[in-house]
């Protein structure tokens, strides 16, 4: 049995990593959130100190790893976007792996910090690159690699549509601040480049076609594929078929305008992705650089209007 601590234990994604550590029977010993709205680890890990201050929190960790009694083995890492890369230099320092939610972090020279703080410690920096586990993915990548294997040269023409609605809290909280989220590529986004890239291969070109504060869409050449996307958080975008089943989420992936159907078979992600990291086949720094390298260059760049290959959801976006 591992024992873990979680950083970020009021947030949306974290009831998912305390599930996870249960399912692959370990055990929480410590979490930190400075909002204390926490009572789902009632549901997971009754036992567990929990600290609203990070000083407290540091001491308690600290004191395990000194009295050898339950020293942390690893860190869940849920925090906002630009919270990440303090807490996984923190986690290592403390003798602990970290284990840190999507966005790794907001830039790519991040990553070579830390690499440098994985020389120094010893210890692993691991990604929740959940898609990369997900049936149908593993499944498009192999017939992918099926074909290439017969025609290198296939390019793939791909649309990849993806709103979740989201309410005015979001743009008072941190996600709706650039600053802090990365933006919308960033926080609901780098995925879905993630499992791309991994599939298709290298960023051959990146071009934004409209970028506002609730929506981006763009267009990626990949080695293999012409990648045009969409993502928003507005509801009004959804296609009408969708909200009339009372969704307010829609998730679309077309390769060669055939439908990769993967709305179901995320439940369990989570736990598949502990499973690998604790079986030491988990997903490090550079799995996560293409996509970050992706997400960095798209917040930077000046967007271009409606011209060239862009996503038809465009079209639905009023730019006056």
């Amino acid at each position: 049995m591992k024992n873990f601590a979680l950083i970020g234990a009021a947030g949306y994604i974290a009831p998912r990593h305390m599930q996870a550590i249960k399912e692959t029977g370990n055990n929480l010993v410590a979490a930190m959130d400075r909002c204390d709205s926490v009572g789902i680890i009632d549901s997971h890990f009754p036992e567990a100190s929990f600290f609203t201050e990070f000083e407290r929190f540091d001491r308690h960790v600290d004191k395990l790893r000194l009295k050898n009694e339950t020293p942390v083995d690893y860190v869940a890492i849920t925090t906002p976007n630009y919270l990440h890369d303090a807490h996984m230099r923190w986690a290592l320092r403390s003798g602990a792996d970290a284990i840190c939610e999507k966005p790794l972090v907001l830039n790519p020279w991040n990553i070579d910090a830390l690499e440098e703080v994985e020389k120094r410690t010893g210890k692993r920096i691991y990604n929740i690159l959940q898609l990369r586990l997900h049936p149908s993915i593993v499944a498009l990548k192999e017939k992918v690699q099926k074909e290439l294997a017969q025609n290198p040269d296939k390019i793939y023409d791909i649309d990849l549509t993806y709103l979740t609605s989201r309410g005015k809290w979001y743009f008072i909280s941190w996600k709706g601040d650039e600053s802090k989220s990365g933006g919308i590529a960033s926080n609901i986004g780098v995925h879905f480049y993630d499992m791309l890239s991994w599939i298709f291969g290298e960023v051959e070109e990146n071009i934004v076609h409209l970028k506002t504060p609730y929506a981006n869409a763009g267009y990626l050449k990949l080695k293999n594929a012409r990648v045009r996307w969409f993502l928003s958080v507005v509801y009004d975008y959804i296609p009408e078929e969708i909200k009339a089943t009372g969704q307010r989420t829609y998730r679309s992936i077309t390769v060669d305008g055939e439908e990769i159907e993967f709305s179901g078979g995320f439940t369990d992600l989570h736990t598949r992705s502990y499973e690998e990291i604790l079986q030491g086949n988990g997903f490090g720094l550079q799995e996560a650089r293409n996509s970050i390298e992706i997400v960095s260059t798209i917040r930077n760049l000046e967007p271009v209007g409606l011209e060239g290959e862009y996503h038809p959801f465009c079209k639905k976006v009023d730019l006056g």
